[in-house]
């Protein structure tokens, strides 16, 4: 069978994906070493039986709705692969507006960074990335996670990233950080969005919360204060209705200039304050 024909077929077995077409062309070019545009280009190049099983194989989990991520155990952030496990979940592309605003409050300087519930470091590298004179600090309360995001410092080379063991605060080294963090689980436990789609094989404990998805914001926004310093930012990644009552908790706990920001799909995703003077 040469990459037409397969390609073909695979698109057809994939009518319930909404990229059929795309995740076929992803699959055949992890499988083959080749790049999509090279593929397309010499689209009669015979598979080999090796190749062919391979092929097969991961084609028949995706038909099943496995994300691509699992599949190919990476995905890409903020222009950095990261290897990703079924103990993390797949960083979003709309998390990257966290990114986006914490660059916006941070300068090029030894500012000290902390990212709760780090995964696979997705936040905390791509700050780093952009900020090689940044001490950024990732934790998880999961050491297979912790290892993940660890190598993924390790293979793209940023030096200024270190992930440790740490429900939440509780490993956290005395400190003081200029600027807090985090996209923790902020689903409700009986929320419908669990059963669908990619999420529905990501860990759970990466996603859902206690109190209507608000449990662990509350302890993020709470302690936060005890840990930064003055006139500094905690930003935190939540659900499109939980907005206004992750504004209300940060003014209960005496944030300033609290505010929300928007996704790329134009939903209330990041809200920020800083703590008092």
């Amino acid at each position: 069978m040469n990459t037409h024909n397969w390609l073909k077929k695979a698109k057809n077995a994939l009518y319930n994906s909404d990229t059929p077409e795309l995740d076929a062309q992803i699959i055949l070019s992890f499988v083959t070493g080749k790049s999509r545009s090279w593929l397309f280009a010499f689209n009669e190049l015979m598979i080999t039986d090796t190749q062919l099983i391979s092929l097969e194989k991961i084609l028949m989990r995706r038909v099943k709705g496995e994300p691509l991520a699992y599949l190919l155990g990476e995905c890409e952030f903020w222009s950095l692969t990261l290897k990703v496990t079924n103990d993390t979940i797949i960083p979003r592309p709309d998390t990257e507006i966290i990114v986006i605003e914490s660059l916006n409050h941070l300068s090029n300087s030894s500012l000290k960074v902390l990212d709760l519930g780090t995964g696979t470091g997705a936040i905390a590298l791509a700050i780093a990335s952009e900020l090689p004179k940044c001490k950024v600090f990732g934790v998880d309360f999961i050491d297979s996670v912790v290892k993940t995001a660890q190598y993924n410092a390790e293979k793209l080379k940023i030096i200024n990233a270190t992930f440790f063991l740490s429900d939440w605060f509780h490993n956290v080294p005395p400190n003081k950080f200029d600027l807090i963090v985090s996209n923790p689980p902020y689903i409700e436990a009986d929320s419908l969005y669990l059963k669908s789609g990619d999420i529905c094989f990501e860990p759970r404990t990466a996603l859902v919360s206690d109190e209507n998805g608000l449990s662990n914001l509350k302890i993020i926004i709470k302690n936060s204060l005890d840990w930064l310093k003055k006139k500094c930012w905690l930003l935190v990644e939540h659900g499109w209705q939980q907005d206004k009552s992750v504004r209300y908790i940060m003014k209960k706990y005496g944030y300033l200039n609290i505010n929300t920001i928007k996704d790329y799909g134009g939903n209330p995703r990041v809200t920020l304050g800083m703590s008092p003077k």
